[in-house]
C-alpha cells in the first residue's frame, strides 16, 4: 500500500525549502525530540520537505531530504519509532544496531535510544511513525491478558516482505490514507487511536521483541469483549466525568464483573486505569504545550488539583511544576 502513496500527507506540509534548518526545526516539533545533523557540520544543499500530523499518542511524518540526521530522545517522553522507506535507502543505527532501510525493510527504534538516519542517495523519501510507549504497554497487556512487565524492546530490522511485516505496512498505509482522505470521519481521534492500536498489535505479533516468547504461550482470545468495550469507552470519554457505573454500562455487564475483568486481565481497577491514562495524557500536554497546568488537568477531566498533584508525583516521581521546567 505504501508503494502506491505518491504524495502522502499532502495536506500536512510543515516545511518545504532549500534551508535544511527548517527541516530540523519541523522534525523536532513533530516528534518532540532534538533533531540535529549527523555529524555536526556543513548542511546539505537541495530542497528539504517535511509533512506531518501529530496527536498525544502518535505522530507520523514524511521526509524528503538527503540530510543525515540524529534523532535524540525527548526528556520525559518514551516513544517507539517505525521508519519505512518510500524511495531510495537509509542507513539506520540505534542502540548499537544497524540496518539498511527501504521498501522491503523497516526499522523499529525503542524508547531511550537515539537514532541515526543517513540517506544513501539523493531523492530519498521515507515515513516515520512515533508511537507513545503507553500504547505499546497497553496493547501488550491486552494480548497477554496480564499486566505489562518490563518495557518491550524490539529488534531493529522489520522484514516488510514477510506476511506479518506486510500486515504492519498495510495498516500504516491505511492510517496515512485515512488522514489524506479529507473525510471528517477519519479526523476523529477515536478512529485514529483505534487504527494506531491495530498497528501496535500487528507490530507486537510480527516483530521479534523481548516479550515474543510470552505471546507465543498465550492461548485463545486475550481479552473478553466486555473489557475491550470498557477500555474503548474510557479512551473515547476521558475528558468527561467517568464513573464505574458508566464503564459497566458501556461494557454491558455489572460493575462487579467489569472490575474483576480489569483486575484479572490488566492488574488494576477500572478507576485506577482512568486515573493513570489521564495522568499520561496530562504529562504529554505539559511537555508539548505552553498551556497552564491547571488548564491541562481540567481538559482531561481532573476536578481536584490538590489530589491530582499527589497522584502525578506518585506516578512520575516529580510534581507537575517540575515537569514544566524540562
Amino acid at each position: 500500500m505504501l508503494s502506491r502513496l505518491s504524495s502522502p500527507l499532502r495536506d500536512f506540509v510543515l516545511t518545504k525549502s532549500g534551508n535544511p534548518v527548517n527541516l530540523l526545526h519541523s522534525a523536532s516539533r513533530l516528534f518532540g525530540g532534538a533533531v540535529t545533523t549527523s555529524p555536526l557540520g556543513p548542511l546539505a544543499d537541495g530542497e528539504h520537505e517535511v509533512r506531518g500530523f501529530a496527536t498525544a499518542e502518535f505522530a507520523v511524518g514524511y521526509f524528503a531530504s538527503s540530510l543525515a540526521v540524529r534523532v535524540g530522545t525527548a526528556p520525559g517522553r518514551d516513544s517507539y519509532f517505525v521508519n519505512l522507506g518510500l524511495a531510495g535507502e537509509i542507513s539506520a543505527s540505534s542502540g548499537g544496531r544497524q540496518a539498511v532501510l527501504g521498501r522491503t525493510r523497516a526499522g523499529v527504534v525503542n524508547p531511550g535510544d537515539a537514532q541515526e538516519l543517513r540517506p544513501n542517495r539523493p531523492g530519498t523519501r521515507f515515513l516515520g511513525l512515533r508511537i507513545d510507549a503507553g500504547v505499546v504497554r497497553r496493547e501488550l497487556a491486552a494480548l497477554t491478558g496480564r499486566p505489562a512487565g518490563p518495557a518491550v524492546r524490539f529488534d531493529l530490522p522489520l522484514d516488510l516482505s514477510a506476511p506479518r511485516g506486510r500486515a504492519v505496512k498495510l495498516l500504516i498505509g491505511s492510517l496515512i490514507e485515512q488522514l489524506d482522505s479529507g473525510d471528517p470521519l477519519f479526523q476523529r481521534e477515536e478512529l485514529q487511536r483505534s487504527q494506531v492500536r491495530c498497528i501496535v498489535t500487528a507490530l507486537l505479533l510480527a516483530q521479534s521483541h523481548t516479550h515474543t516468547a510470552t505471546l507465543r504461550d498465550v492461548p485463545g482470545t486475550p481479552h473478553p469483549r466486555a473489557l475491550r468495550a470498557a477500555v474503548a469507552f474510557v479512551e473515547a470519554h476521558l475528558p468527561e466525568p467517568i464513573s464505574l457505573g458508566r464503564i459497566a454500562e458501556a461494557a454491558g455487564c455489572s460493575a462487579r464483573t467489569i472490575s474483576s475483568a480489569f483486575r484479572e486481565k490488566l492488574g488494576t481497577s477500572p478507576m485506577a486505569y482512568v486515573r493513570d491514562l489521564r495522568l499520561d495524557r496530562i504529562r504529554h500536554d505539559i511537555l508539548s504545550t505552553d498551556d497552564r497546568i491547571g488548564d491541562i488537568a481540567y481538559r482531561w477531566g481532573v476536578t481536584h488539583l490538590g489530589r491530582f498533584a499527589g497522584e502525578y508525583r506518585s506516578r512520575f516521581g516529580e510534581l507537575p511544576s517540575a515537569t514544566t521546567r524540562r
